[in-house]
């Protein structure tokens, strides 16, 4: 059996698979194995992968399953006891999985660990999507480091050192087997956007710990679902962001959090209006309307409690943080307003 199975969900975009899937196939690592989960592409690309690569395993979905489902329906098929989710424009080194296996052979406890995503363009700059590990502020607005909402830094090497985070990037990340069968697997009812920052803070909710290996480097073209100031992607993001919120804040904290990460959200629904971006306001609307009705499945599974190190690691607004007092950095952060983990 292979230690590690490596699943690709991809839907019509044969062009980034044969950009992007040479350089998985020629990992250098001595057990793992690849599947394609194909959305039922029209453009030939289960055919192109059978043809070219016959050692990669391809799964081919009946319709479109997008990220949530077409990555849940594909792990069933996968033998390893560690899962690799990697985005279809993802470019890796060879040297890029061992790192990974190793942080996790080394602590049980680890329960996703990510490598370091840099642009597929401009190689020593950070990615949008994970830069060099997620973190999330209290009113549950992510950032990495290597990316606070629209800067971007360059790798320096500021950030090599592998440690705890909150979040790992769905892009590239790396999942113990036996912990998604005790947490389960994405919430499909995301569909896509934040689904891997949910699938993480359940695990740390379960007592898992979430890791950055940067000794592991990929690079990430992104942009290719939707593209970055689509008003789509304004309105997942802000959905499934008060969802993820909803469903793992304990409940009688959920008013008063509410309240706040309200007020927050109407500044930047001034801000659309005034910068004439009428489809990300709209977008804002049918994200808080959709997401009162979508919250009612999750009434019965919220937390009662949860414990200092499954809450969200930033104990500030990043939100004010970056745009009043122009922290535009990760490193500019306080160190002493994160939440930390011991080892264990």
């Amino acid at each position: 059996m292979p230690t590690v199975s490596i699943i690709i969900v991809t839907w019509n975009a044969l062009p980034l698979l044969k950009q992007c899937l040479p350089s998985v196939v020629a990992t250098d690592h001595d057990s793992f194995e690849i599947i394609l989960a194909d959305n039922a592409s029209e453009d030939g690309s289960a055919q192109w992968v059978k043809e070219t690569y016959p050692d990669v395993r391809v799964v081919t979905h009946p319709e479109n399953w997008a990220f949530c489902r077409g990555n849940n329906e594909a792990i069933p098929h996968a033998r390893g006891k560690y899962i690799v989710l990697l985005n279809n424009d993802v470019e890796v080194t060879p040297g890029w999985l061992t790192p990974l296996v190793k942080t996790m052979d080394m602590a049980p406890k680890v329960g996703a660990v990510q490598p370091k995503l840099l642009q597929y363009t401009d190689r020593h700059r950070f990615e949008y999507a994970g830069g060099a590990g997620g973190f999330m502020d209290r009113f549950g607005y992510p950032f990495t480091r290597g990316r606070i909402f629209f800067s971007m830094e360059d790798d320096q090497g500021q950030y090599d050192d592998e440690r705890d985070i909150f979040w790992a990037t769905g892009a590239a990340v790396m999942f113990r087997r036996s912990a998604l069968d005790e947490v389960g697997l994405l919430d499909e009812q995301f569909f896509m956007h934040m689904e891997e920052i949910d699938l993480c803070w359940r695990l740390k909710r379960a007592g898992y710990r979430i890791r950055v290996n940067p000794g592991s480097t990929v690079y990430h073209i992104g942009g290719g679902s939707l593209p970055y100031g689509n008003s789509r992607k304004a309105y997942y993001n802000f959905r499934n962001s008060l969802l993820m919120l909803y469903k793992n804040m304990p409940a009688r904290e959920w008013p008063g959090l509410f309240v706040q990460r309200a007020s927050i959200d109407a500044i930047a629904m001034a801000r659309a209006l005034l910068t004439g971006k009428f489809g990300e306001f709209s977008a804002i609307i049918r994200a808080y309307a959709d997401a009162h009705l979508m919250s009612k499945q999750y009434k019965d599974t919220r937390p009662s409690s949860l414990p200092e190190s499954a809450r969200p690691s930033y104990k500030r607004s990043i939100v004010f943080d970056y745009f009043l007092n122009r922290r535009k950095r990760f490193q500019d952060l306080p160190e002493d307003k994160f939440i930390l983990e011991s080892p264990s």
